[in-house]
């Protein structure tokens, strides 16, 4: 007994939402995790370090 084209296309619709909200929850839940606080607030601040200026910023001239 084989699927049909409606039948594959729910299946998809409904456990494709799951899957995504899932998904979805499982990386909120990582993002917001305490311990991880630590992590991206490095990665914060990582982005812009003190060398990471304009050439003229970094002598003074503007």
């Amino acid at each position: 007994m084989g699927f049909d084209h409606d039948q594959l296309v729910a299946f998809a619709q409904k456990w494709g939402l799951l899957y995504f909200l899932a998904l979805s929850a499982g990386v909120a839940i990582y993002a917001l995790w305490p311990s991880n606080r630590k992590r991206f607030d490095r990665a914060k601040h990582s982005v812009l370090d003190k060398d990471d200026r304009p050439d003229g910023a970094r002598h003074g001239k503007r």
